[in-house]
């Protein structure tokens, strides 16, 4: 068992021994190609909660300043994490991530960019679009549907793949891009609450 398997076995141990995690739609993400699947964010406990119930690995940007921690440098990367420099263009961490996409493998992103303070979704940023548009990667919304209460319901909603083919045809920017995810994360959360 490697380490990121570990990881997942002891997010599912503590987060099943706290919440009620309620996963939905898990047949919509494909076994394999690159996926990019784009959630809300409501807490810290979303990163864990994505990757501990997918058979498949998720990479994550993580910002930067937690791999510059002396424990957490080491182990991120392990954990699917990779840094990004946030507040400005990091031509890296978006390079790090098509090449991920590019290889198959799922690339979980918050497109709001930080949590939500009150729970309700915010305005995404042009990244998750970005992605969308510039790799042949299949588009999965997702809501994480709370609070995250003890011994309550916290439900995982994947949604339907997007079909980006049509819009990526019709050269949209990555800002209507991300503006489609995010109204069908926010059609989850309606559905699902």
């Amino acid at each position: 068992m490697g380490i990121y398997q570990f990881g997942q076995m002891v997010c599912r141990v503590f987060l099943s021994s706290f919440y009620k995690v309620e996963i939905v739609g898990e047949e919509n993400i494909p076994k394999e190609g690159g996926v990019v699947l784009c959630s809300n964010h409501i807490s810290n406990l979303d990163p864990p909660l994505l990757g501990a119930y997918l058979q498949r690995p998720i990479h994550y940007m993580a910002k930067q300043e937690l791999f510059e921690k002396p424990i957490l440098k080491g182990l991120l990367p392990k954990l699917g994490a990779f840094p990004v420099r946030r507040g400005m263009s990091d031509k890296q961490a978006l390079r790090t991530a098509i090449q991920y996409l590019k290889d198959g493998e799922i690339l979980g992103l918050f497109p709001e960019g930080t949590r939500s303070k009150d729970g309700k979704l915010g305005k995404g940023l042009s990244g998750a679009g970005f992605f969308a548009l510039r790799s042949k990667a299949t588009v999965i919304p997702c809501a994480i549907v709370g609070p995250y209460q003890k011994f309550k319901v916290v439900k995982m909603v994947y949604g339907k793949p997007i079909d980006f083919e049509t819009y990526r045809e019709q050269k949209i920017g990555a800002e209507e891009a991300t503006s489609i995810i995010m109204s069908e994360i926010q059609k989850l959360i309606d559905e699902h609450s």
